[in-house]
């Protein structure tokens, strides 16, 4: 199939993925009047009273809000908003299909961080969390922090953390296969971006040690031309202090994370790793590294972003579960132990018995995903404190 021309018709057959139905039924006197005026006073006057009804009284307990700038579509750049509807409504898809989740796809007319922030803002008291969505960094990284600072709901960038789980998850049953400690394997993540990011930290989070981020400048060092995101990870990674390229980061290396470009990994890259290396080349459409490739140069794991090879990296294996229990215990926030707990659960749905180097995750229609991951997050919300119900 020739997926551009046909998903090009389908999109003019539909125009649109998306439709409001209603939940009401208006279809008599009686009907409309509950639904609408006069009676429809009566709960405004309940969420006057306390906006938290809002919760109990409207549909914001299960709507979303898909935000982005048009900055970072897919792997097409900086297309503009309109030109990323396409991509946001396909998210709210992919919210509703497999976490029965309502979300709302909103393209913002505008690249400066106030002007976003403020837009999101002042719409926070329609939804119950907002998913950041294909927005470029290092701006992406400031939103959401002040998003998360002035909002009393979930604020969560998907490109960041949910690609962030995923590989968490692969990662803890990647590591079983070949038979490592993760306090003892050494990870290098090429790509520096806001997925290479939150994927570093992450994997320090789950326990990771020995970490190297490298961009297209090289290893993530001290002199190295970087933006203040990177000059962080460069403080809390690198501990040997080492400087030079890709090439020199791989060597002697347990796992390769990529979220880079196509081809920059060669098999004479992956020789020089450790026995059993696990390889994530995660560039789409073309990833770093060929998984044939990487498995004829002595890569022992090898999982990628496609769906057309083995142990699929994808981020809906997340999101949808994760909002799922965070909405259904009003967290004020998505905070690392809830993260973490996604990761252990996707990980988990895996049995010891299943568990192969060709089957490190489960596939993205694996109906126990949504549910195993929302009841972990809504575990993790109650434990740690965020969880409003």
């Amino acid at each position: 199939m020739n997926y551009a021309e046909a998903s090009l018709r389908l999109h003019y057959e539909l125009r649109g993925k998306l439709e409001i139905t209603p939940r009401a039924d208006v279809s008599t006197r009686e009907g409309l009047s509950l639904a609408y005026t006069p009676g429809v006073a009566q709960p405004c006057l309940e969420i006057q009273k306390d906006p938290a009804k809002s919760f109990e009284l409207t549909r914001r307990w299960n709507t979303v809000a898909v935000v982005t700038d048009g900055t970072a579509i897919l792997g097409l750049g900086d297309i503009g908003p309109e030109a990323g509807m396409p991509v946001m409504e396909g998210k709210c898809v992919l919210f509703k299909s497999f976490g029965n989740v309502d979300a709302i796809p909103l393209c913002i007319r505008s690249k400066d961080v106030d002007e976003i922030v403020r837009t999101v803002y002042l719409l926070s008291g329609s939804f119950g969390g907002v998913n950041l969505e294909d927005i470029a960094a290092p701006r992406c990284f400031e939103i959401e922090r002040r998003l998360q600072e002035i909002c009393d709901i979930p604020i969560f960038h998907d490109d960041q953390h949910g690609t962030a789980v995923v590989v968490g998850a692969a990662l803890l049953n990647a590591l079983k296969v070949v038979g490592k400690q993760i306090e003892n394997v050494k990870v290098v993540i090429n790509g520096a971006g806001s997925a290479g990011i939150a994927i570093g930290k992450h994997l320090m989070n789950l326990g990771v040690r020995h970490l190297k981020m490298v961009d297209k400048n090289g290893i993530l060092c001290e002199g190295l031309d970087m933006n203040p995101v990177q000059a962080e990870m460069a403080a809390r990674t690198n501990p040997e202090k080492q400087s030079g390229l890709l090439a020199d980061a791989m060597r002697g290396a347990d796992v390769f994370v990529g979220v880079s470009a196509p081809g920059v990994v060669s098999q004479e890259m992956i020789r020089s790793m450790a026995v059993d290396p696990v390889v994530f080349p995660m560039a789409n459409p073309v990833p770093e590294i060929l998984p044939d490739l990487a498995k004829a140069a002595g890569a022992a794991v090898v999982g990628t972003g496609r769906s057309d090879y083995p142990n699929q990296i994808n981020n809906v294996l997340v999101f949808p579960g994760l909002f799922r229990g965070a909405l259904d215990v009003r967290a004020r926030e998505i905070n690392e132990a809830m993260k973490q707990a996604a990761s252990y659960a996707i990980a988990a749905i895996i049995s010891d018995v299943e568990l192969r180097a060709d089957n490190i995750l489960p596939p993205a229609f694996d109906p126990r995903v949504g549910t195993a991951v929302a009841e972990a997050v809504m575990q993790a919300a109650r434990n740690s404190g965020v969880a409003r119900k």
